[in-house]
Parts: C-alpha cells; sequence; structure tokens
C-alpha cells in the first residue's frame, strides 16, 4: 500500500475525478470502483441446468421474479463456487449479481468524462471476501463481520472463494455512537444473528471448517470483538489489516479507526490480486 487519501469534494463527480487523475495520474493504475447496498442485488440460487454458455441468460429468467427492477435492463453476472471445493455440499449453488444499466451507464460515464478508464466494478460481498482470503489458514474457511453506513455484512470464505453471506440491519454510526445501553441492545441483535448463521453454515456447509470469526477493525472503545468471544462458540478476533497488509508508507492506517473508514475500499484495491495467506 503506498497511497490512502481523503478529498473534498470540488464540483461534480467528474471535475472532482478528473482533478484526481492529475494530481495522481490515475492513468497509470488499475481502477476499481464498488456499489452501495440499495444500488445492486445479490443473490443465491440453484442455476438451471443449461450449459455453461448459456448460464448468463438461463440465470436473466431465474431471477426475474426476485429483484426489483426490470432483468432485461439490467446487467447480470454470475459467481460459481468451484466444484471441488463444494464437494459433499447437499446442493449446488451459484451467486447472481444484478445492477440496472441505468445505474451503471451513469457511474462509467462519469469516468469517462473525467477520462479515467475503469477496469471493474465490484460490490461489498467480493470486496470482503477479498480481505477475509488473506486471513485464511490452509484447508479451513474464516468468517468475517463488518459494517459500514449502510449496515452490516456477514461473509463466510473458503479457498479463497465466497460460499455464503447475511446482511445485518446495523450501521457503523450505529455501533459507534451508541449510548452503552443502546450499544448493549445492538450487540444482543448481533449474537443472536451470528448464532443463526453460524448453525445455518455449518449445517449447509459441512465440508468448511471455520477457523474463526474475523471482525473488521473499529474504534477500541466499541468492544464488539471481545464481546462476540465471549458469546459465540466459534473464537472470535479483531481484524488487524497491518497483520496482512503493508502500511509502512501509510502508518495512518495501523489505527483501527481509519481502517474501518477504509475498509470497504481497501478490499476492492485488492481486485485481481493474487492472495498468499
Amino acid at each position: 500500500m503506498t497511497l490512502c487519501e481523503s478529498f473534498r469534494k470540488e464540483g461534480g463527480d467528474a471535475e472532482t475525478y478528473a482533478r484526481l487523475r492529475r494530481q495522481y495520474h490515475i492513468e497509470r493504475y488499475r481502477v476499481t470502483t464498488s456499489l452501495r447496498f440499495g444500488e445492486y442485488q445479490f443473490l443465491q440460487v440453484e442455476p438451471p441446468d443449461v450449459p455453461a454458455e448459456e448460464m448468463k441468460e438461463a440465470m436473466r429468467w431465474r431471477i426475474k421474479g426476485l429483484v426489483d427492477f426490470p432483468v432485461d435492463q439490467a446487467t447480470l453476472d454470475v459467481l460459481e463456487v468451484p466444484m471441488e471445493a463444494a464437494e459433499g455440499a447437499r446442493s449446488r449453488f451459484v451467486f447472481a449479481v444484478c445492477a440496472p444499466n441505468e445505474l451503471l451507464r451513469a457511474r462509467i460515464q462519469t469516468l469517462q468524462q473525467a477520462k479515467v478508464d475503469l477496469e471493474a466494478i465490484d460490490v461489498p460481498e467480493t470486496v470482503q471476501r477479498n480481505i477475509a482470503a488473506l486471513y485464511e489458514p490452509p484447508g479451513r474457511g474464516v468468517a468475517m463481520l463488518a459494517f459500514s453506513a449502510e449496515g452490516g455484512l456477514l461473509t463466510f470464505t473458503y479457498h479463497g472463494e465466497l460460499h455464503a453471506f447475511r446482511r445485518l440491519e446495523i450501521t457503523l454510526d450505529q455501533l459507534v455512537n451508541a449510548d452503552p445501553e443502546q450499544r448493549q441492545a445492538l450487540f444482543d441483535r448481533i449474537v443472536l444473528e451470528l448464532q443463526r448463521s453460524l448453525d445455518t453454515f455449518e449445517h449447509q456447509h459441512h465440508y468448511v471448517s471455520l477457523a474463526q470469526l474475523l471482525v473488521m477493525p473499529l474504534p477500541e472503545e466499541v468492544g464488539l470483538a471481545a464481546y462476540l468471544a465471549q458469546n459465540l462458540y466459534v473464537p472470535v478476533e479483531a481484524a488487524d489489516l497491518a497483520r496482512v497488509m503493508d502500511f509502512i508508507k501509510v502508518p495512518e492506517l495501523r489505527a483501527p479507526g481509519r481502517q474501518a473508514q477504509c475498509f470497504h475500499l481497501l478490499g476492492a484495491a485488492l481486485r485481481g490480486f493474487e492472495v498468499h495467506p
């Protein structure tokens, strides 16, 4: 990691991106952006029995009644759990990621106006997978819990692939700004959600041995990781990104609060890199 900075927006998005391109020569680097919760839909479904080359089109009709926008006006991608990883699973499944073309077109055009070449558009589930994969011990999976302004996200990763996810309707601001009584109520909700999710995952993915639950970096006073460690049956660890990323040139990223602010951005930046846990 060589640079991680926040910038004040001046003018429109295109003007801001153009200024950054000139200042940091962004054209020399791969550029990835990530959608927010609510801008796309991420579904776990059983795939239709069709040849691989027909999968996307068949999936478009499979999810037609599951999304809240017209599938014929949307871009669809399919993420498949490798069969060798899923051997022994009760049934094969895939993840379908779908977003309206209008939304994607606006995002791409804004970057094009700034003369920034966009390589990929990611989503929080796969962004979080990129980080979780850095912590995987050989032959075992990890669960990871993170929070953002839009809510919480629990992911299960094995062999560098996403195997399951669950969203929580609790935001990062709620956790950080809650008074003691409110925070205790939030913690109790989180424990209940995690217990259910862990039980479901172990039942449906019995071929995966979970090594631990990683909790995204949070300000120390929040104390979520310690509370979960006392109330869950899996080992729990506060994920210090400095363990798996080189922050020598950006020492401010050693602070948990800054890691929390940049958590999913760092995961998006990992796209395309070979992971060595």
